[in-house]
């Protein structure tokens, strides 16, 4: 069911051999610019949030990936818009992942999550990784 006024955007935890995850920073000017976040984006009227994820991360990052398990979901409250972010495991079975619409992309470990300004929205997210989900 989805909410009155609220979102649904998607998201890849995409996680490299060496246990690290893609972050990306969003691009100055743009709403939240200049913070990391998890890929992503809204998903279309009549797509599925899989579907949605895999055409997202194709446009963003220039790769195909194959979506994995569903982690849970965040409802976020901005102050001009309101989101539920859906999050999925994700792995890059070939290829490198290319900043196509972010400033910079890098690879961060659990423990060094700190060391990034995160996007609010993707915090919780973080916490779930960092209690091992």
């Amino acid at each position: 069911m989805v909410e009155e006024g609220v979102i649904d955007v998607v998201c890849g935890v995409i996680r490299d051999a060496e246990g690290a995850y893609l972050a990306c920073r969003r691009p100055a000017g743009k709403h939240l610019g200049g913070l990391w976040e998890f890929p992503g984006g809204k998903v279309d009227a009549g797509e599925s949030p899989e579907a949605a994820l895999a055409r997202e991360l194709h446009e963003e990052l220039a790769v195909h990936v194959e979506v994995g398990a569903a982690l849970e979901p965040v409802e976020w409250h901005y102050e001009d818009v309101s989101i539920r972010l859906l999050p999925f495991v994700c792995v890059i079975p070939q290829g490198e992942p290319r900043a196509m619409e972010h400033e910079e992309l890098c690879w961060v470990s659990v423990a060094d999550f700190g060391g990034l300004e995160w996007a609010p929205a993707d915090v919780p997210v973080l916490d779930c990784l960092r209690a091992g989900g």
